[in-house]
């Protein structure tokens, strides 16, 4: 009993190659589930020849496979058949499958469409599979695999960069904080286990585009090789801008410690609003680019407040 799911093929050919090749080639169709149609397998004495070639054959086929030898190509049958074919392909979308045995001229019916070409009728297993695929509707295109792991982590835009240097700036920052300051080793952040976690080329771009709008300075070495950098008080804040939900409510903070708490080190804001000492000295940059106070730093990390500005004052009182 036929599975439904079996599809039917009618094989076009010439009388003078069914020995040859049309034969073994329909058995080993069907061995591989299609139901290849014959005539010499479908047809009794006494049978219609045009009721059974169009209306059985070629009428309830999935697929049409001609059979282009130096025999068929001057057989009008062969031709009949395949224009019949042609209107079937045209009205249901079947397949046309042309399948070349001979060093001969293809139709030009056949021109455009792209045929198997056979060269030893003896031996054809990788022209039978791509036929047997052909029939199913399978190919041999490489199944989709995940989108690499740093494509995956393109969640925040930030400002106008593109989802990359978007990327690349976030995890510069988020390392930043880690680590409490904002000189950034490339290799710490973008490698694992000497694995590039984002293709080399394209951080090498996208740190210079970075660089280039003012978010980091790069130090380049003689040769390449993956550049440290600085995450500037602009890329940074662009970050926070986008990443920190509640930045605005933490330079509110810093600035009332500074303010009302009368706090001048930043060490002493970290510990009174158990921050991140990585916020807190970006805040204390961002509030002196902006004039309201001034800082005055020192080889260890610490930065002490010499001079608030009274406009501080009045921006938290109007915050």
């Amino acid at each position: 009993m036929k599975n439904r799911m079996n599809p039917k093929v009618f094989v076009s050919h010439a009388s003078e190659d069914k020995v040859r090749f049309v034969l073994e080639f329909a058995t080993k169709l069907r061995e591989n589930g299609i139901d290849a149609w014959l005539d010499r397998w479908e047809m009794l004495p006494g049978d219609s020849l045009v009721d059974k070639i169009f209306e059985e054959g070629v009428k309830e086929a999935t697929a049409i496979i001609v059979v282009i030898s130096n025999f068929s190509i001057a057989k009008p049958w062969v031709r009949e058949e395949l224009n019949a074919a042609f209107v079937k392909r045209i009205e249901k979308g079947v397949k046309l499958i042309p399948v070349v045995i001979d060093n001969c001229e293809v139709p030009e019916a056949l021109k455009n469409t792209l045929w198997e070409k056979i060269g030893n009728v003896d031996s054809y297993e990788e022209s039978l599979a791509r036929i047997i695929a052909a029939v199913y509707g399978k190919t041999h295109k490489p199944p989709l695999g995940s989108a690499p792991k740093y494509v995956e982590e393109f969640t925040h835009s930030i400002g106008t960069l593109t989802a990359i240097d978007s990327l690349v700036l976030r995890l510069s920052c988020e390392h930043a904080r880690k680590i409490g300051y904002q000189f950034v080793n490339s290799i710490d952040v973008f490698f694992k286990e000497g694995v590039a976690l984002i293709p080399e080329g394209e951080l090498d771009d996208s740190l210079e585009i970075l660089e280039t709008h003012g978010y980091v300075k790069v130090t380049r070495f003689v040769g390449g090789g993956p550049a440290p950098f600085q995450i500037t008080t602009y890329g940074f804040n662009a970050y926070a801008e986008a990443c920190i939900s509640d930045y605005g409510d933490r330079i509110d903070s810093v600035a009332s410690a500074i303010v009302n708490g009368g706090l001048t080190g930043n060490q002493e804001i970290r510990e009174r609003l158990d921050e991140e000492i990585m916020i807190v000295d970006h805040i204390l940059d961002v509030l002196e680019v902006r004039d309201f106070i001034k800082l005055s730093k020192t080889v260890g990390g610490h930065s002490r407040i010499y001079n608030v500005s009274p406009a501080l004052k009045r921006r938290l009182a109007e915050a």
